[in-house]
């Protein structure tokens, strides 16, 4: 399990984590979501290590990842953007991040699985924006680690390749393995995740089931009941001096970068 214990993190004069608590399990597919420049991205780079927060804990099995990175062995990590270098070769690549984290894994199996055969003598920079993004997965998961951190997974992804990539991570659940995700993709994120940790202004503004969430906000999707709290309304029940309104006009959350 990853536990998260009051993370603070400043840059000058902002504030973007304000005492973050929470916890990911195992056998866990946990969705931490939120509006640009929540902390979403700050909370990733503070569990890899790429960012110190002010104060507060991280453990990963119960051991403090400061001033220790053995843990990042255990993580397997799919950045949003697979900013690679372009004259690579994809199976140079492959070699070389096995090189990097010193482990002898096959991808063979998932190569197959993403149709990535025809591509591995490619260079990175002649490839499509949904191959770049298959290759990305594949060298995330290559290793077999018990954590996933996978930020917006599905990007550039064909129908088919998406729903090969659900059915991969639902395996990967079944392995025991604790899994975050975030995307902006909420039917995506209603349909895999146990859990949505919402983040707003560096705080958890609320954390549940997606069922549990569309009945407080009385939405049938979770898109719908994500932009009603976007746009201030209240759970059902919950006046707070706020109008009711049947429909939210407003539109989702925009994929853009935190």
């Amino acid at each position: 399990m990853i536990s998260v214990k009051k993370l603070y993190k400043t840059f000058g004069k902002n504030q973007v984590l304000k005492g973050l608590d929470m916890d990911f399990k195992q056998s866990h597919i946990t969705a931490v979501l939120g509006p640009n420049s929540s902390g979403k991205t700050t909370l990733m780079k503070s569990l890899l290590g790429m960012v110190i927060p002010d104060s507060g804990q991280i453990l990963v099995d119960d051991v403090d990842i400061k001033n220790n990175c053995d843990y990042r062995n255990k993580i397997g990590y799919l950045p949003q953007i697979a900013r690679f270098p372009e004259n690579l070769k994809v199976i140079e690549l492959l070699d070389m991040i096995r090189e990097l984290r010193q482990s002898d894994a096959s991808c063979d199996t998932l190569l197959d699985y993403f149709e990535l055969r025809p591509f591995i003598n490619e260079r990175l920079g002649y490839l499509s924006g949904g191959t770049r993004q298959k290759v990305n997965i594949v060298q995330a998961l290559m290793f077999d680690c018990p954590y996933l951190l996978l930020d917006e997974p599905t990007v550039g992804l064909d129908p088919l390749s998406l729903i090969r990539l659900k059915d991969l991570i639902l395996k990967e659940r079944g392995k025991k393995k604790t899994i975050l995700i975030t995307s902006h993709i909420m039917s995506f994120v209603e349909e895999m995740a146990d859990e949505v940790i919402f983040i707003l202004d560096g705080k958890i503004y609320f954390s549940g089931h997606p069922q549990k969430i569309k009945k407080e906000y009385g939405s049938y999707t979770l898109e719908r009941a994500i932009a009603k709290v976007l746009s201030g309304m209240p759970k059902l029940g919950h006046t707070n001096g706020h109008s009711r309104k049947d429909e939210i006009l407003v539109p989702m959350i925009k994929a853009e970068h935190d």
